[in-house]
């Protein structure tokens, strides 16, 4: 028989919303992955659901599949398309924030007259009861819509414990003012933070009955505009996305939406404003900021020939740029999607703390009516066991089980791409947090990548240093070869000239160098000889240790100058080697280079173990070998040819400056091509998994310890509404904190 073909499988993302605790992220995840070939990933903090899916299950089955469950879904609209003031989003936080208000209103003088009998006047609980009831009806009425909602669907969620305990609560109380003999004008309450017995007189429990509602209603309040500020790196990513180019048609400009702007035209970029999208600098130079994309602190010079960033801004003259990548090609885009993509995953710990709340709610309903039963059982008063009950029923908290970790995931991933680094999700995370060796590349990692002057050894009594770079220059803007353009590049710039004079009668003698004369005296830019000055024959022996290429600069016969280029150290790679050998991290160079410039460059960083010459095969059998010593390895690279050792590693991180394959094959992405940037990383994934730990140690213990209290009878209702919402609110404030996370002083000035 013949193997069955392999079914297609798509992602799509959905919005998901009515989402509220742990329990509702667990239900949908239950009822997606029920269809055939379909596995999701629900975030809570994000109310996104990440959906694997085979080609023939269509968004329509998705979304009627969501709606079954009882919640609501919808493809995710694009950014630009979501209002800032005045949208859906913003309404119904203003709806929220009314009913929080109007709540508040009604329910604190319920509270205070509960709390401090010394104001307890005649009837003051007929009035208590007035301004109670429409606080359990309208303050409360989400949560017992969506505790009906789940319960025509046969789910139980963190509403329905709040609505059972808040009607229980008023019922009780309104049994007590008809039927108890708490009605009585004279009657008088004291307040206690433990339950007491009644006295023969029912005690009412109206400040519970809006205590509940209006402490819920405040946490998530609170809760949403911190989850809200988790987001915010994200959302400042969109709002770098320009609306409107200015196309360059001949002599003339028009403006057009960004959507259609073409790979290829011709767009104008003037002082203060942000680059459209990636391209080409055809005509002007500049200075641009790209603080915001990438986190580099410094402006970077641009000209003719040099490429820029969509998102960066023109900090200096009007910049013609020709798009080189549009709409989601972009970097812009690029790391947008990997940002929105890192928040969708899990950390293994919180798909533990997921499957316990996928039975926290019934397992808390168990317990709410086991109490009310033993209560009563026991002899006790029934007033106790209700409190017993309704205490159980409303601090119980698996809201923090569902937080824990996306919040967390939101503020780091948030605050890494700030700081220029990219990561794919939790697994990311947890590998950055693990690694105890890390395999650098050379060229491109390590390195510039591209030649470059390292030092120029002038003879003494001789032209000068400006004078001979000036010449040489000029003489190499004749030569097409690497060397020359290095030299030439190296000389406009240290001489601050945008037009180096003009060389004549150029030749160029193969193996050898090239020969012109420039501003009338011949200049030879040569491969040393044996008869050169003393302070050349002492620089030439350093160059060569340096693995770097030495040339002879002659100016009319006389030896004038020594130019050693080579591909140079990146500036900040010798504190990032550094800093990953204090954070316990084995370093080890492996580069397809020759073994002089790949010793040269690992004696400069100190690195120990050199692997030159290595293929793409050799680096991956690299990686295995370090793996089979036990190591966790990580491998940095830039290139093709690092795509499969970056695969096979236990975390794969690309420069940013690098190829697409790379890349794509990473977990991580150092955006700025700054090495130094990892070590940051590192640092980050551990105070990251260090917060999502602490979360669920606070969230799994909060419950642990409070629902036996509420069990025994020993915490009020009021209180425990009170401790819920708080659980939630600290889970979230200990996630923000890694927004303000600085990496090592050297680099704090990056934001």
């Amino acid at each position: 028989m013949g193997a069955e073909p392999m079914t297609a499988l798509v992602t799509t993302d959905l919005s998901v919303g009515g989402m509220t605790c742990a329990a509702c992220v667990t239900r949908v995840e239950k009822k997606l992955g029920k269809l055939d070939g379909v596995t999701a990933t629900v975030n809570l903090a994000t109310g996104r659901a990440r959906v694997s899916h085979p080609t023939e299950v269509s968004v329509g089955q998705l979304v009627a599949t969501v709606e079954k469950a009882g919640y609501t879904a919808a493809l995710p609209e694009p950014p630009k398309k979501q209002p800032r003031e005045g949208g859906r989003e913003t309404e119904e936080a203003r709806q929220e924030r009314d009913r929080l208000l109007g709540t508040a209103l009604l329910a604190v003088p319920v509270l205070v007259l509960s709390m401090v009998p010394v104001l307890q006047f005649r009837n003051w609980q007929w009035l208590c009861f007035m301004l109670a009831a429409p606080v359990a009806v309208w303050g409360a009425w989400p949560f017992h819509a969506r505790a009906v909602r789940g319960l025509r669907h046969s789910a139980a969620t963190m509403d329905t414990l709040v609505s059972l305990g808040v009607v229980a609560s008023f019922a009780w109380s309104a049994y007590a003012l008809f039927l108890g003999g708490a009605g009585d004008p004279g009657m008088r309450m004291p307040f206690s933070l433990v339950p007491s017995a009644s006295d023969g007189v029912a005690h009412i429990y109206l400040e519970a009955a809006v205590g509940v509602p209006l402490f819920v209603l405040a946490g998530r309040f609170l809760e949403a505009r911190a989850r809200r500020g988790t987001g915010a790196a994200l959302r400042s990513l969109a709002e770098l996305a320009a609306k409107e180019v200015s196309v360059r048609d001949g002599d003339s400009e028009r403006l057009v939406p960004i959507a259609e702007l073409e790979g290829g035209q011709v767009f104008v970029v003037r002082p203060g404003e942000r680059v459209a999208t990636d391209g080409q600098v055809v005509e002007g130079s500049s200075a641009v900021d790209l603080a915001l994309v990438t986190g580099e602190s410094e402006p970077v010079e641009v000209g003719p020939g040099s490429a820029v960033v969509g998102g960066a801004v023109n900090a200096g003259g009007l910049l013609l740029v020709r798009a080189t990548a549009v709409g989601a090609d972009t970097q812009l885009a690029r790391i947008t999607r990997l940002v929105t993509e890192a928040q969708a995953g899990k950390a293994r710990a919180q798909r533990l703390a997921d499957s316990v709340a996928g039975v926290f709610v019934p397992v808390v309903l168990a317990l709410a009516v086991t109490a009310l039963g033993f209560w009563l059982g026991a002899g006790a008063d029934p007033q106790a066991a209700i409190t017993a009950c309704v205490a159980v029923l409303v601090v119980a908290c698996p809201c923090a089980l569902g937080l824990a970790t996306p919040t967390a995931l939101m503020a780091a991933t948030g605050r890494g791409a700030q700081l220029g680094v990219l990561v794919t999700g939790p697994q990311a995370l947890e590998g950055l947090q693990h690694i105890d060796a890390v395999v650098l590349d050379k060229t491109g990692t390590l390195t510039t990548g591209h030649m470059s002057v390292a030092r120029v050894t002038v003879v003494p009594d001789g032209l000068g240093r400006d004078a001979v770079l000036r010449l040489a220059g000029g003489v190499e803007q004749g030569s097409e070869h690497p060397l020359g353009r290095a030299v030439s590049a190296y000389a406009r710039r240290e001489l601050r000239e945008q037009r180096l004079p003009d060389v004549g009668e150029f030749s160029a003698m193969p193996g050898r160098g090239v020969r012109g004369r420039v501003e009338g005296r011949l200049v030879e830019v040569l491969a040393p000889d044996d008869e050169l000055p003393a302070a050349l024959a002492d620089a030439l022996p350093v160059a060569e240790a340096a693995a770097h290429t030495p040339v002879l600069v002659r100016v009319d016969g006389v030896a004038e100058a020594l130019i050693e280029v080579g591909d140079v150290v990146r500036p900040g790679s010798y504190r990032a080697v550094d800093r990953l050998r204090r954070l316990g991290v084995r370093p080890v160079l492996a580069t397809g280079d020759r073994e002089a410039p790949a010793r040269a460059v690992a004696a400069t960083l100190g690195i120990d173990e050199v692997h030159a010459r290595c293929t793409p095969e050799g680096k991956a059998e690299l990686v295995r070998e370090l793996q089979e010593q036990g190591y966790r390895v990580a491998v940095i690279g830039d290139g093709v040819n690092d795509a499969a050792a970056l695969a096979g590693a236990d975390l794969g991180i690309a420069m940013g400056t690098g190829t697409d394959v790379a890349i794509g094959a990473a977990d991580v992405t150092l955006v700025r091509g700054d090495i130094e940037a990892l070590a940051d990383a590192v640092r980050l994934a551990r105070r990251t998994l260090g917060t999502i730990r602490a979360n669920l140690v606070w969230a799994f213990g909060y419950n642990v310890v409070t629902v036996p209290l509420a069990l025994v009878g020993l915490l009020n209702p009021m209180l425990a509404a009170a401790a819920m919402s708080a659980s939630s609110v600290l889970v979230v404030g200990n996630s923000l904190r890694l927004r303000g996370w600085q990496p090592s002083p050297a680099r704090r000035r990056t934001r």
